[in-house]
């Protein structure tokens, strides 16, 4: 199939995912930007330029994840890339002992299970042009290597099970031209990042960026990656 290749970026109207869709587009990639709220997606799509286009998408329910990406089929024909960059980080304070599950079920709702639904709807599309690049993006605070301190006990679940989905995404896409690989961004000043941290989007996104644009023949999939090195899982 002729013409630039097509990224979807979840959770692509703001923060981490805005640049990365950025970055995207500056490479030459058609950008799908997708937030849950139209408007949202809207304005950050018209600040990516004329190619880019916005998406309404919700990844927690099953519904609008099909209707997306259905969506975006039929403006573009294609999805070759796909960001999982949609994520919350609401356990502040937690701790794993006495934990409140209402917030582990909603961050896993988010952040596990939403990415899954989306890979698992553009995969198949992926499959057969021979070629994808998948990248979620996961953390440093989800690396069972790096596990030593107790508290944000749902989000640490949720990245380390996001980066077992990849492993298994990547073991199941082997051979199919689809590559899927995790990254990690660092802490990065945005809105859940939060002023005091020590890494800019822009430095936050290009990992994401370079696995996103993984060129023809590249073998890299199953991968946890951060500051384009490779991390202990």
């Amino acid at each position: 199939m002729t013409g630039p290749r097509v990224a979807l970026v979840t959770g692509g109207a703001r923060g981490l995912g805005a640049e990365i869709g950025r970055q995207l587009a500056q490479r030459g990639l058609r950008v799908l930007v997708s937030a849950r709220n139209a408007e949202d997606a809207k304005r950050a799509a018209d600040r990516l330029g004329p190619d880019a286009l916005p998406l309404t998408l919700d990844v927690t329910s099953p519904r609008s994840v099909e209707a997306a990406v259905l969506r975006a089929l039929g403006m573009t024909g294609r999805v070759d890339v796909l960001v999982n960059n949609a994520g919350i980080g609401i356990d502040g304070g937690q701790r794993a002992v006495g934990v409140d599950y209402r917030i582990v079920r909603e961050t896993l709702e988010t952040n596990l299970l939403g990415a899954w639904r989306v890979a698992d709807a553009v995969i198949p599309h992926m499959v057969t042009a021979g070629y994808g690049r998948i990248v979620n993006l996961a953390s440093n605070l989800g690396s069972l290597s790096l596990m030593t301190r107790g508290e944000q006990p749902a989000y640490r679940v949720s990245k380390a099970a996001l980066s077992a989905l990849t492993r298994i995404l990547a073991a199941d896409l082997d051979g199919t031209g689809v590559l899927v690989n995790a990254a990690s961004p660092g802490w990065v000043r945005t809105t859940m990042g939060g002023p005091e941290a020590p890494r800019s989007v822009e430095q936050g996104a290009d990992t994401p960026v370079w696995l996103a644009t993984l060129p023809d023949g590249d073998k890299t999939t199953g991968g946890l990656f951060h500051e384009r090195r490779a991390l202990p899982w």
